[in-house]
């Protein structure tokens, strides 16, 4: 069985100030192409479909197309909703759809029913576990503590149990959103940070033939059998080197895996140039990025005039601009923002502690802090659900 594995389309999404509702279009008749070209047999969707959990009309209507697209091919399509997703709304009038071979999977509770489909082998039972938001699904998984491993081994728990009961031979595929050991983040996931804990090990799959993850932004490959298609835009210029593109996935008789990448539309490259502005207005070097989407950091010791204005004279699709002096780490003038770069929340409100006390949180005081910020990060989780 061939499969197209994608995710994190992020429909309705900007690039800074470039809207991006275009390209995205073109991402979807992209796929509805390498669907029909390639002879696929199933898409999975590995969530985050929307970028946000209201989306607004033009997301929608986009959304509603690539659907009417894919039913259109007699293809079937299993996706799940991610963290950006509101799971209710996303989920809403899956049974409907269900019948036009679009399976939607939203509900936790769901985790170990499979969408089943055949080809000449034999059976394939795909599951989908959307988002699971430990503090939200601790009780529906009946974990002690609500941290993403946990959840997620509970979930796989009731997927290797149906697949116990299903007839010898049957493959196995799971659709995902996390953030797994080994992969490399971006700036354009939400944080899922949970008790100090973002990932989670590949091994709590053990037991499928194929894992198509969802979440982070760069196609990459954890294991043969564990694999993040990426998005397929990039959403931040920490994506400059990303080789944006879907995974095609052969899943043989026997469950074995065959892997190759097939490249997405990009709308306009991405650059990130860095130096004084008289010299990035000079570098000849630079030609190559003047029609790309540009981040520029200057580094002028004083900030020169009108930057923004000059830069866009030769890069006129600059995006982004960010001041950065070259001054060692310890001058006082080192900007706010460039000593926290890197740090989570955690750590700055421990360096804020010991700012003002002159020592840092105790081991009890660290656990305090941590359960403040799980509770009001799966606070606004429930809002964005209740939405």
């Amino acid at each position: 069985m061939r499969l197209l594995h994608t995710s994190d389309w992020h429909l309705g999404r900007a690039f800074h100030r470039a809207n991006l509702l275009g390209a995205q279009a073109e991402f979807i008749g992209h796929l509805v192409t390498t669907v029909r070209e390639r002879e696929v047999d199933a898409v999975v969707v590995s969530g985050d479909v929307y970028d946000r959990a209201v989306p607004p009309l033009a997301a929608v209507e986009l959304f509603d197309t690539a659907l009417h697209r894919l039913a259109d091919l007699g293809v079937p399509t299993v996706m799940i909703s991610g963290n950006h997703d509101s799971a209710r709304r996303l989920g809403v009038g899956a049974g409907l759809i269900d019948r036009a071979g679009i399976h939607l999977r939203t509900e936790p509770s769901a985790a170990g029913t499979p969408v089943i489909l055949r080809d000449a082998h034999g059976d394939v039972a795909f599951y989908g576990l959307p988002y699971l938001e430990p503090a939200l699904v601790k009780d529906e998984f009946a974990v002690d503590r609500a941290g993403h491993e946990a959840v997620l081994g509970a979930a796989m728990d009731r997927v290797r149990a149906d697949l116990a009961t299903r007839a010898r031979g049957t493959r196995s595929v799971v659709l995902a959103h996390a953030f797994v050991t080994g992969g490399q983040a971006s700036d354009s996931e939400r944080d899922i940070t949970v008790g100090g804990v973002a990932a989670v090990p590949a091994g709590v799959f053990d037991g499928v033939d194929y894992v198509a993850l969802g979440h982070l932004h760069g196609c990459q490959t954890i294991t043969e059998r564990v694999r993040y298609s990426g998005s397929p835009l990039a959403y931040s210029f920490s994506e400059a080197g990303h080789r944006k593109s879907t995974w095609l996935i052969d899943l043989d008789a026997d469950g074995s895996v065959g892997a190759e990448r097939v490249d997405c539309p990009v709308p306009r490259p991405l650059a990130r140039i860095r130096g004084t502005l008289d010299d990035l207005l000079a570098d000849p070097e630079l030609t190559r990025h003047e029609d790309a989407w540009v981040e520029a950091t200057l580094t002028d010791p004083v900030r020169p005039p009108e930057p923004m204005a000059r830069l866009t004279e030769r890069f006129p699709h600059t995006l982004s601009l960010v001041f950065d002096p070259d001054r060692a780490q310890d001058d006082p003038r080192v900007s706010y923002a460039r000593r926290l770069a890197g740090r989570s929340d955690q750590q700055i409100a421990q360096d804020f502690v010991a700012h003002v006390r002159g020592s840092g949180p105790d081991e009890h005081e660290a656990a305090v802090l941590r359960e403040a910020f799980d509770t009001v990060r799966a606070d606004h989780a429930e809002r964005e659900v209740a939405r």
